[in-house]
């Protein structure tokens, strides 16, 4: 059983009990949220366009610092700057095709 979901803007394929980290949700730790499925596979039928996916907000955490470093040569210029990206590990609860 598995499901093909969308959010921030990027597409994932989930299984239940998988625990996969997407871009930062406004939710607390412990909720619910439910995705629509963009294709669904049950155990007893076919692809299904029209199944939902249950999660659950896992975490809410900072990935890795990157450095921007940008330079121009022979002009005296050079900036460094640091960014940690946001994100929301999620745990697949149950899939659903209707």
């Amino acid at each position: 059983m598995y499901a093909i979901i969308e959010t921030g803007g990027r597409q994932f394929w989930v299984e239940p009990g998988e625990t996969i980290r997407v871009e930062k949700l406004e939710a607390e730790t412990g909720k619910e949220l439910t995705f629509p499925a963009l294709w669904a596979v049950g155990e007893a039928t076919e692809g299904s366009r029209n199944g939902q996916v249950t999660a659950e907000v896992v975490s809410q955490c900072r990935g890795p610092k990157i450095l921007v470093f940008k330079k121009r040569t022979k002009k005296a210029y050079k900036k460094l700057q640091g960014h940690r990206q946001y994100y929301t590990d999620i745990r697949i609860k149950a899939i659903s095709t209707n």
